[in-house]
Protein backbone atom coordinates (compact mmCIF):
# COMPACT_ATOMS: atom_id res chain seq x y z
CA UNK A 1 0.00 0.00 0.00
CA UNK A 2 1.27 3.46 -0.95
CA UNK A 3 2.24 6.00 1.71
CA UNK A 4 -0.66 8.30 0.73
CA UNK A 5 -3.14 5.47 1.41
CA UNK A 6 -1.68 4.94 4.86
CA UNK A 7 -1.92 8.67 5.53
CA UNK A 8 -5.60 8.82 4.47
CA UNK A 9 -6.41 5.81 6.59
CA UNK A 10 -4.50 7.21 9.58
CA UNK A 11 -6.29 10.56 9.34
CA UNK A 12 -9.66 8.80 9.18
CA UNK A 13 -8.96 6.80 12.33
CA UNK A 14 -7.72 9.89 14.18
CA UNK A 15 -10.95 11.66 13.19
CA UNK A 16 -13.03 8.83 14.67
CA UNK A 17 -11.12 9.09 17.94
CA UNK A 18 -11.64 12.86 17.85
CA UNK A 19 -15.42 12.38 17.56
CA UNK A 20 -15.35 10.09 20.56
CA UNK A 21 -13.42 12.68 22.58
CA UNK A 22 -15.80 15.47 21.51
CA UNK A 23 -18.87 13.63 22.78
CA UNK A 24 -17.04 12.51 25.92
CA UNK A 25 -16.81 16.19 26.81
CA UNK A 26 -20.52 16.73 26.10
CA UNK A 27 -21.98 13.64 27.79
CA UNK A 28 -23.08 14.33 31.35
CA UNK A 29 -25.16 11.26 32.31
CA UNK A 30 -26.22 7.75 31.34
CA UNK A 31 -29.15 9.40 29.52
CA UNK A 32 -26.63 10.93 27.12
CA UNK A 33 -24.25 7.97 27.08
CA UNK A 34 -26.74 5.18 26.33
CA UNK A 35 -29.74 6.81 24.55
CA UNK A 36 -28.31 10.03 23.10
CA UNK A 37 -30.49 12.33 25.18
CA UNK A 38 -33.65 10.95 23.44
CA UNK A 39 -33.57 13.80 20.92
CA UNK A 40 -32.07 12.42 17.68
CA UNK A 41 -33.73 12.84 14.26
CA UNK A 42 -34.92 10.18 11.81
CA UNK A 43 -32.16 10.45 9.17
CA UNK A 44 -29.34 10.03 11.68
CA UNK A 45 -31.13 7.15 13.39
CA UNK A 46 -32.12 5.48 10.10
CA UNK A 47 -28.58 5.55 8.74
CA UNK A 48 -27.25 4.41 12.09
CA UNK A 49 -29.71 1.49 12.15
CA UNK A 50 -28.70 0.25 8.70
CA UNK A 51 -25.02 0.89 9.40
CA UNK A 52 -25.32 -1.13 12.59
CA UNK A 53 -27.33 -3.97 11.05
CA UNK A 54 -25.38 -4.30 7.80
CA UNK A 55 -22.05 -2.84 8.83
CA UNK A 56 -18.73 -4.50 8.29
CA UNK A 57 -19.76 -8.05 9.07
CA UNK A 58 -22.54 -8.20 6.51
CA UNK A 59 -20.43 -6.15 4.08
CA UNK A 60 -17.63 -8.69 4.22
CA UNK A 61 -20.16 -11.54 4.55
CA UNK A 62 -22.13 -10.32 1.52
CA UNK A 63 -18.91 -10.19 -0.45
CA UNK A 64 -18.33 -13.81 0.52
CA UNK A 65 -21.85 -14.77 -0.59
CA UNK A 66 -21.43 -12.94 -3.89
CA UNK A 67 -18.13 -14.76 -4.37
CA UNK A 68 -19.70 -18.16 -3.61
CA UNK A 69 -23.20 -17.91 -5.17
CA UNK A 70 -23.58 -14.65 -7.09
CA UNK A 71 -26.42 -12.14 -6.84
CA UNK A 72 -28.75 -14.60 -5.06
CA UNK A 73 -26.81 -13.79 -1.92
CA UNK A 74 -28.69 -10.46 -1.90
CA UNK A 75 -31.78 -12.24 -0.53
CA UNK A 76 -30.10 -12.38 2.87
CA UNK A 77 -30.65 -8.64 3.30
CA UNK A 78 -34.18 -8.82 1.93
CA UNK A 79 -35.00 -10.41 5.27
CA UNK A 80 -33.52 -7.27 6.85
CA UNK A 81 -35.96 -5.08 4.92
CA UNK A 82 -38.89 -7.26 6.03
CA UNK A 83 -37.74 -7.13 9.65
CA UNK A 84 -37.26 -3.35 9.62
CA UNK A 85 -40.68 -2.61 8.11
CA UNK A 86 -42.50 -5.09 10.33
CA UNK A 87 -40.89 -3.51 13.37
CA UNK A 88 -41.86 -0.03 12.15
CA UNK A 89 -45.51 -1.02 11.78
CA UNK A 90 -45.89 -3.34 14.78
CA UNK A 91 -43.18 -2.79 17.38
CA UNK A 92 -42.41 0.94 17.40
CA UNK A 93 -46.01 2.12 18.01
CA UNK A 94 -46.25 -0.29 20.95
CA UNK A 95 -42.96 0.85 22.51
CA UNK A 96 -43.25 4.60 21.91
CA UNK A 97 -46.88 4.80 23.04
CA UNK A 98 -46.27 3.25 26.47
CA UNK A 99 -45.26 5.94 28.99
CA UNK A 100 -43.70 3.25 31.20
CA UNK A 101 -40.91 2.86 28.61
CA UNK A 102 -40.10 6.57 28.37
CA UNK A 103 -37.17 6.44 30.81
CA UNK A 104 -35.74 3.06 29.87
CA UNK A 105 -32.18 2.65 28.55
CA UNK A 106 -32.16 -1.02 27.57
CA UNK A 107 -34.24 -3.83 26.14
CA UNK A 108 -34.13 -6.00 29.32
CA UNK A 109 -35.77 -3.13 31.22
CA UNK A 110 -38.82 -3.66 28.99
CA UNK A 111 -38.70 -7.38 29.74
CA UNK A 112 -38.56 -6.58 33.46
CA UNK A 113 -41.59 -4.31 33.14
CA UNK A 114 -43.53 -7.03 31.32
CA UNK A 115 -42.56 -9.77 33.80
CA UNK A 116 -40.25 -9.21 36.79
CA UNK A 117 -36.67 -8.40 37.75
CA UNK A 118 -35.49 -12.02 37.54
CA UNK A 119 -36.76 -12.28 33.96
CA UNK A 120 -35.00 -9.01 33.13
CA UNK A 121 -31.69 -10.35 34.42
CA UNK A 122 -31.98 -13.54 32.37
CA UNK A 123 -32.76 -11.45 29.28
CA UNK A 124 -29.78 -9.21 30.07
CA UNK A 125 -27.42 -12.19 30.24
CA UNK A 126 -28.66 -13.46 26.86
CA UNK A 127 -28.36 -10.00 25.30
CA UNK A 128 -24.93 -9.46 26.80
CA UNK A 129 -23.54 -12.76 25.52
CA UNK A 130 -25.15 -12.29 22.09
CA UNK A 131 -23.79 -8.80 21.58
CA UNK A 132 -20.40 -9.76 22.93
CA UNK A 133 -20.22 -12.36 20.14
CA UNK A 134 -21.57 -9.89 17.61
CA UNK A 135 -18.95 -7.29 18.57
CA UNK A 136 -16.30 -9.95 18.10
CA UNK A 137 -17.60 -10.72 14.61
CA UNK A 138 -17.27 -7.08 13.58
CA UNK A 139 -13.74 -6.80 14.91
CA UNK A 140 -12.87 -9.99 13.01
CA UNK A 141 -14.37 -8.45 9.84
CA UNK A 142 -12.14 -5.41 10.25
CA UNK A 143 -9.10 -7.57 10.87
CA UNK A 144 -9.79 -9.63 7.74
CA UNK A 145 -10.15 -6.47 5.72
CA UNK A 146 -6.94 -4.99 7.09
CA UNK A 147 -4.85 -8.15 6.71
CA UNK A 148 -6.16 -8.69 3.17
CA UNK A 149 -5.26 -5.12 2.25
CA UNK A 150 -2.00 -4.52 4.09
CA UNK A 151 0.36 -7.34 3.15
CA UNK A 152 2.62 -6.61 6.12
CA UNK A 153 -0.22 -7.21 8.61
CA UNK A 154 -1.18 -10.67 9.83
CA UNK A 155 -4.74 -11.30 11.03
CA UNK A 156 -3.93 -11.13 14.76
CA UNK A 157 -2.05 -7.84 14.54
CA UNK A 158 -4.82 -6.34 12.42
CA UNK A 159 -7.36 -7.49 15.03
CA UNK A 160 -5.48 -5.73 17.82
CA UNK A 161 -5.32 -2.47 15.84
CA UNK A 162 -8.96 -2.52 14.75
CA UNK A 163 -10.13 -3.54 18.19
CA UNK A 164 -8.19 -0.78 19.92
CA UNK A 165 -9.60 1.96 17.69
CA UNK A 166 -13.23 0.77 17.83
CA UNK A 167 -13.17 0.22 21.58
CA UNK A 168 -11.44 3.49 22.51
CA UNK A 169 -13.72 5.90 20.64
CA UNK A 170 -16.83 4.01 21.76
CA UNK A 171 -15.68 4.07 25.38
CA UNK A 172 -15.17 7.82 25.16
CA UNK A 173 -18.23 8.98 23.25
CA UNK A 174 -21.21 6.73 24.02
CA UNK A 175 -24.32 6.46 21.81
CA UNK A 176 -24.21 10.00 20.42
CA UNK A 177 -20.72 9.40 19.09
CA UNK A 178 -21.88 6.06 17.69
CA UNK A 179 -24.96 7.45 15.90
CA UNK A 180 -23.33 10.54 14.43
CA UNK A 181 -20.23 8.68 13.27
CA UNK A 182 -22.49 5.94 11.84
CA UNK A 183 -24.15 8.55 9.62
CA UNK A 184 -20.84 9.75 8.22
CA UNK A 185 -19.42 6.25 7.98
CA UNK A 186 -22.41 4.93 6.05
CA UNK A 187 -22.32 7.79 3.57
CA UNK A 188 -18.60 7.17 3.03
CA UNK A 189 -19.21 3.47 2.43
CA UNK A 190 -22.13 3.99 0.02
CA UNK A 191 -20.26 6.57 -2.06
CA UNK A 192 -17.12 4.46 -1.99
CA UNK A 193 -18.90 1.37 -3.27
CA UNK A 194 -20.96 3.14 -5.93
CA UNK A 195 -18.36 5.49 -7.35
CA UNK A 196 -15.03 3.79 -6.64
CA UNK A 197 -15.15 0.07 -5.86
CA UNK A 198 -17.67 -1.26 -8.37
CA UNK A 199 -16.73 0.88 -11.42
CA UNK A 200 -13.00 0.16 -11.10
CA UNK A 201 -13.53 -3.57 -10.41
CA UNK A 202 -16.00 -3.80 -13.30
CA UNK A 203 -13.48 -2.35 -15.75
CA UNK A 204 -10.65 -4.42 -14.28
CA UNK A 205 -12.31 -7.74 -15.16
CA UNK A 206 -13.20 -6.64 -18.70
CA UNK A 207 -16.71 -5.28 -18.22
CA UNK A 208 -19.82 -7.34 -18.90
CA UNK A 209 -18.13 -9.40 -21.61
CA UNK A 210 -15.40 -10.50 -19.21
CA UNK A 211 -17.91 -11.28 -16.45
CA UNK A 212 -20.27 -13.29 -18.66
CA UNK A 213 -17.46 -15.25 -20.25
CA UNK A 214 -15.95 -16.20 -16.89
CA UNK A 215 -18.82 -17.24 -14.63
CA UNK A 216 -21.64 -19.79 -15.12
CA UNK A 217 -25.13 -18.39 -15.61
CA UNK A 218 -26.35 -19.32 -12.12
CA UNK A 219 -24.20 -16.51 -10.70
CA UNK A 220 -26.52 -14.00 -12.42
CA UNK A 221 -29.74 -15.65 -11.26
CA UNK A 222 -31.81 -14.64 -8.24
CA UNK A 223 -32.83 -18.26 -7.76
CA UNK A 224 -29.36 -19.73 -7.18
CA UNK A 225 -30.15 -20.72 -3.62
CA UNK A 226 -32.16 -23.32 -1.75
CA UNK A 227 -35.37 -22.71 0.16
CA UNK A 228 -33.40 -23.64 3.27
CA UNK A 229 -31.03 -20.71 2.68
CA UNK A 230 -33.90 -18.23 2.53
CA UNK A 231 -35.78 -19.82 5.42
CA UNK A 232 -32.72 -19.94 7.67
CA UNK A 233 -31.83 -16.30 6.96
CA UNK A 234 -35.41 -15.24 7.58
CA UNK A 235 -35.92 -17.07 10.86
CA UNK A 236 -32.64 -15.69 12.18
CA UNK A 237 -32.61 -12.11 10.86
CA UNK A 238 -36.26 -10.97 10.83
CA UNK A 239 -36.90 -11.62 14.56
CA UNK A 240 -33.75 -9.74 15.63
CA UNK A 241 -35.62 -6.52 14.81
CA UNK A 242 -37.93 -7.32 17.73
CA UNK A 243 -35.28 -8.28 20.31
CA UNK A 244 -32.14 -6.39 19.26
CA UNK A 245 -30.75 -4.21 22.05
CA UNK A 246 -29.04 -1.87 19.55
CA UNK A 247 -32.40 -1.27 17.89
CA UNK A 248 -34.26 -0.57 21.13
CA UNK A 249 -31.56 1.93 22.08
CA UNK A 250 -32.31 3.81 18.87
CA UNK A 251 -36.07 3.65 19.44
CA UNK A 252 -35.45 5.21 22.85
CA UNK A 253 -33.11 7.78 21.28
CA UNK A 254 -35.72 8.92 18.70
CA UNK A 255 -37.63 12.12 19.43
CA UNK A 256 -41.05 10.51 18.96
CA UNK A 257 -42.91 7.64 17.31
CA UNK A 258 -43.07 9.28 13.90
CA UNK A 259 -39.32 9.88 13.91
CA UNK A 260 -38.58 6.27 14.85
CA UNK A 261 -40.93 4.79 12.22
CA UNK A 262 -39.49 6.97 9.47
CA UNK A 263 -35.99 5.91 10.51
CA UNK A 264 -36.90 2.22 10.25
CA UNK A 265 -38.42 2.66 6.77
CA UNK A 266 -35.23 4.45 5.66
CA UNK A 267 -33.10 1.64 7.08
CA UNK A 268 -35.10 -1.06 5.27
CA UNK A 269 -34.64 0.55 1.87
CA UNK A 270 -30.93 0.97 2.37
CA UNK A 271 -30.61 -2.71 3.36
CA UNK A 272 -32.43 -4.04 0.29
CA UNK A 273 -31.99 -3.47 -2.56
CA UNK A 274 -29.22 -0.86 -2.20
CA UNK A 275 -26.62 -2.45 0.07
CA UNK A 276 -27.63 -6.00 -0.77
CA UNK A 277 -26.76 -5.70 -4.45
CA UNK A 278 -23.72 -3.48 -3.95
CA UNK A 279 -22.20 -6.03 -1.56
CA UNK A 280 -22.82 -9.16 -3.62
CA UNK A 281 -21.80 -7.38 -6.84
CA UNK A 282 -18.34 -6.66 -5.46
CA UNK A 283 -18.07 -10.24 -4.21
CA UNK A 284 -19.08 -11.52 -7.66
CA UNK A 285 -16.48 -9.29 -9.32
CA UNK A 286 -13.81 -10.64 -7.00
CA UNK A 287 -14.81 -14.18 -8.07
CA UNK A 288 -14.43 -13.16 -11.73
CA UNK A 289 -10.97 -11.76 -11.05
CA UNK A 290 -9.91 -14.97 -9.29
CA UNK A 291 -11.25 -17.18 -12.11
CA UNK A 292 -9.33 -15.03 -14.58
CA UNK A 293 -6.14 -15.52 -12.56
CA UNK A 294 -5.91 -11.78 -11.98
CA UNK A 295 -5.57 -11.85 -8.17
CA UNK A 296 -2.09 -12.77 -7.14
CA UNK A 297 -1.91 -15.60 -4.62
CA UNK A 298 -5.68 -16.12 -4.33
CA UNK A 299 -7.70 -19.15 -5.49
CA UNK A 300 -11.36 -20.20 -5.25
CA UNK A 301 -10.35 -22.75 -2.59
CA UNK A 302 -9.41 -19.95 -0.17
CA UNK A 303 -11.70 -18.11 2.26
CA UNK A 304 -14.38 -16.42 0.06
CA UNK A 305 -14.69 -13.57 2.57
CA UNK A 306 -11.10 -12.59 1.75
CA UNK A 307 -11.77 -12.25 -1.99
CA UNK A 308 -13.21 -8.75 -1.73
CA UNK A 309 -10.41 -7.09 0.31
CA UNK A 310 -7.75 -8.80 -1.82
CA UNK A 311 -9.46 -7.56 -5.00
CA UNK A 312 -9.62 -3.98 -3.78
CA UNK A 313 -6.04 -3.99 -2.56
CA UNK A 314 -4.76 -5.08 -5.98
CA UNK A 315 -6.86 -2.98 -8.34
CA UNK A 316 -7.24 0.42 -6.70
CA UNK A 317 -4.66 3.13 -7.40
CA UNK A 318 -2.77 5.00 -4.69
CA UNK A 319 -4.98 7.44 -2.79
CA UNK A 320 -8.18 5.77 -3.97
CA UNK A 321 -7.28 2.60 -2.07
CA UNK A 322 -6.96 4.60 1.15
CA UNK A 323 -10.40 6.13 0.61
CA UNK A 324 -12.01 2.77 -0.17
CA UNK A 325 -10.42 1.04 2.79
CA UNK A 326 -11.59 3.87 5.02
CA UNK A 327 -15.09 3.29 3.67
CA UNK A 328 -15.02 -0.39 4.55
CA UNK A 329 -13.46 0.21 7.93
CA UNK A 330 -16.29 2.71 8.47
CA UNK A 331 -18.79 -0.11 8.03
CA UNK A 332 -16.92 -2.32 10.44
CA UNK A 333 -16.70 0.35 13.11
CA UNK A 334 -20.34 1.38 12.69
CA UNK A 335 -21.50 -2.07 13.81
CA UNK A 336 -18.75 -2.86 16.30
CA UNK A 337 -19.37 0.34 18.26
CA UNK A 338 -23.15 -0.19 18.44
CA UNK A 339 -22.85 -3.79 19.60
CA UNK A 340 -20.26 -2.80 22.16
CA UNK A 341 -22.62 -0.11 23.48
CA UNK A 342 -25.44 -2.69 23.69
CA UNK A 343 -23.35 -5.16 25.67
CA UNK A 344 -22.14 -2.36 27.94
CA UNK A 345 -25.70 -1.16 28.54
CA UNK A 346 -26.79 -4.68 29.50
CA UNK A 347 -23.96 -5.08 31.98
CA UNK A 348 -24.08 -1.58 33.47
CA UNK A 349 -27.84 -0.97 33.63
CA UNK A 350 -29.40 -4.41 33.85
CA UNK A 351 -26.88 -6.59 35.68
CA UNK A 352 -24.96 -4.10 37.85
CA UNK A 353 -27.56 -1.33 38.06
CA UNK A 354 -28.26 -1.70 41.77
CA UNK A 355 -24.60 -0.97 42.57
CA UNK A 356 -24.85 2.39 40.79
CA UNK A 357 -28.01 3.59 42.53
CA UNK A 358 -27.64 6.97 44.23
CA UNK A 359 -24.25 7.49 42.60
CA UNK A 360 -23.37 10.79 40.96
CA UNK A 361 -23.72 11.20 37.18
CA UNK A 362 -19.95 11.47 36.93
CA UNK A 363 -19.48 8.15 38.74
CA UNK A 364 -22.08 6.48 36.51
CA UNK A 365 -20.26 7.73 33.43
CA UNK A 366 -16.84 6.55 34.57
CA UNK A 367 -18.11 3.11 35.57
CA UNK A 368 -19.90 2.79 32.20
CA UNK A 369 -16.70 3.66 30.36
CA UNK A 370 -14.56 1.23 32.35
CA UNK A 371 -17.03 -1.61 31.77
CA UNK A 372 -17.24 -0.80 28.06
CA UNK A 373 -13.46 -1.02 27.87
CA UNK A 374 -13.44 -4.40 29.62
CA UNK A 375 -16.13 -5.80 27.32
CA UNK A 376 -14.19 -4.58 24.29
CA UNK A 377 -11.07 -6.41 25.43
CA UNK A 378 -13.03 -9.65 25.91
CA UNK A 379 -14.58 -9.23 22.43
CA UNK A 380 -11.11 -8.96 20.91
CA UNK A 381 -10.05 -12.17 22.66
CA UNK A 382 -13.12 -14.01 21.31
CA UNK A 383 -12.47 -12.76 17.77
CA UNK A 384 -8.89 -14.03 18.13
CA UNK A 385 -10.28 -17.59 18.31
CA UNK A 386 -12.68 -17.34 15.34
CA UNK A 387 -12.14 -17.56 11.58
CA UNK A 388 -15.45 -16.82 9.80
CA UNK A 389 -17.31 -13.52 10.18
CA UNK A 390 -20.77 -14.44 8.89
CA UNK A 391 -21.05 -17.61 10.96
CA UNK A 392 -20.10 -15.82 14.18
CA UNK A 393 -22.70 -13.11 13.43
CA UNK A 394 -25.49 -15.56 12.70
CA UNK A 395 -24.63 -17.66 15.78
CA UNK A 396 -24.99 -14.54 17.94
CA UNK A 397 -28.25 -13.55 16.25
CA UNK A 398 -29.72 -17.04 16.62
CA UNK A 399 -28.81 -17.30 20.32
CA UNK A 400 -30.60 -14.02 21.10
CA UNK A 401 -33.63 -14.70 18.90
CA UNK A 402 -34.31 -18.20 20.20
CA UNK A 403 -34.00 -17.07 23.79
CA UNK A 404 -35.88 -13.77 23.69
CA UNK A 405 -38.47 -13.67 20.91
CA UNK A 406 -41.25 -15.78 22.43
CA UNK A 407 -41.51 -14.05 25.86
CA UNK A 408 -41.17 -10.59 24.27
CA UNK A 409 -43.99 -11.18 21.78
CA UNK A 410 -46.15 -12.78 24.49
CA UNK A 411 -45.62 -9.88 26.90
CA UNK A 412 -45.76 -6.96 24.49
CA UNK A 413 -48.59 -8.02 22.20
CA UNK A 414 -50.61 -10.64 24.11
CA UNK A 415 -50.30 -9.10 27.59
CA UNK A 416 -49.23 -12.43 29.06
CA UNK A 417 -47.31 -11.98 32.31
CA UNK A 418 -45.98 -15.28 33.57
CA UNK A 419 -42.38 -14.86 34.69
CA UNK A 420 -41.82 -18.59 35.26
CA UNK A 421 -42.85 -19.36 31.68
CA UNK A 422 -40.75 -16.48 30.36
CA UNK A 423 -37.56 -17.45 32.19
CA UNK A 424 -37.90 -21.14 31.32
CA UNK A 425 -38.52 -20.43 27.64
CA UNK A 426 -35.51 -18.07 27.50
CA UNK A 427 -33.13 -20.58 29.04
CA UNK A 428 -34.34 -23.61 27.07
CA UNK A 429 -34.59 -21.80 23.72
CA UNK A 430 -31.20 -20.09 23.94
CA UNK A 431 -29.42 -23.12 25.39
CA UNK A 432 -30.80 -25.52 22.78
CA UNK A 433 -29.77 -23.27 19.88
CA UNK A 434 -26.31 -22.71 21.33
CA UNK A 435 -25.85 -26.42 22.03
CA UNK A 436 -26.93 -27.56 18.56
CA UNK A 437 -24.71 -24.92 16.97
CA UNK A 438 -21.50 -25.52 18.88
CA UNK A 439 -21.86 -29.32 18.81
CA UNK A 440 -22.46 -29.06 15.03
CA UNK A 441 -25.40 -31.44 15.19
CA UNK A 442 -26.69 -32.48 11.76
CA UNK A 443 -30.27 -31.18 11.64
CA UNK A 444 -33.15 -32.41 9.43
CA UNK A 445 -33.40 -30.87 5.94
CA UNK A 446 -30.44 -28.58 6.62
CA UNK A 447 -32.58 -26.28 8.78
CA UNK A 448 -31.02 -23.78 11.17
CA UNK A 449 -30.65 -24.60 14.86
CA UNK A 450 -32.60 -21.42 15.59
CA UNK A 451 -35.83 -23.04 14.34
CA UNK A 452 -35.51 -25.81 16.92
CA UNK A 453 -34.56 -23.38 19.68
CA UNK A 454 -37.56 -21.16 18.90
CA UNK A 455 -39.90 -24.15 18.78
CA UNK A 456 -38.63 -25.41 22.13
CA UNK A 457 -38.96 -21.91 23.60
CA UNK A 458 -42.57 -21.60 22.40
CA UNK A 459 -43.59 -25.05 23.63
CA UNK A 460 -41.96 -24.40 27.01
CA UNK A 461 -43.71 -21.06 27.42
CA UNK A 462 -47.13 -22.44 26.45
CA UNK A 463 -46.78 -25.55 28.61
CA UNK A 464 -45.82 -23.69 31.79
CA UNK A 465 -48.39 -20.97 31.15
CA UNK A 466 -51.17 -23.55 30.74
CA UNK A 467 -50.06 -25.54 33.79
CA UNK A 468 -49.99 -22.41 35.96
CA UNK A 469 -53.37 -21.35 34.62
CA UNK A 470 -54.83 -24.76 35.44
CA UNK A 471 -53.30 -24.66 38.93
CA UNK A 472 -54.74 -21.20 39.64
CA UNK A 473 -58.19 -22.30 38.48
CA UNK A 474 -58.01 -25.39 40.65
CA UNK A 475 -57.06 -23.35 43.74
CA UNK A 476 -59.83 -20.91 42.98
CA UNK A 477 -62.49 -23.61 43.15
CA UNK A 478 -60.95 -25.53 46.10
Amino acid sequence: MHLIDLLIFFLYMVTMLGVGYFFMRKNSSQEDYYVGGRSIGSLHIGLSVVATDVGGGFSIGLGGLGFAMGISGSWMLFTGLLGAWLAAVILIPRVKSDPAFAKFFTFPQIVGHLYNSTTAKVAAVICFLGYLGFTSSQLLAGAKLASGTFSALDLQTALLIMGAIAVVYTVMGGLKAVIYTDTVQWIILMLGLMFIGIPIAYNYVGGWEGIEATLPQEFFSLSNLTWQDLFNWGITIIPIWFVGMTLYQRIFAARDEKTAKRAWFIAGLFEWPIMAFLGVALGLLSRVAVEQGALEGFTTAMDPEMGLPVLLSQILPAGILGLMMSAYFSAVLSTADSCLMAASGNLTTDLLGKFLKNKSHETEMRVSQVLTLGIGIVAILIAWQMTEVLSLMLYSYAFMVSGLLVPVVAGLFFKVSNSRAAVSSMIIGGTLTAGLTFLEVALPLGLDANLFGLTASLLTFLTIYKLDLTTRKKHKYD
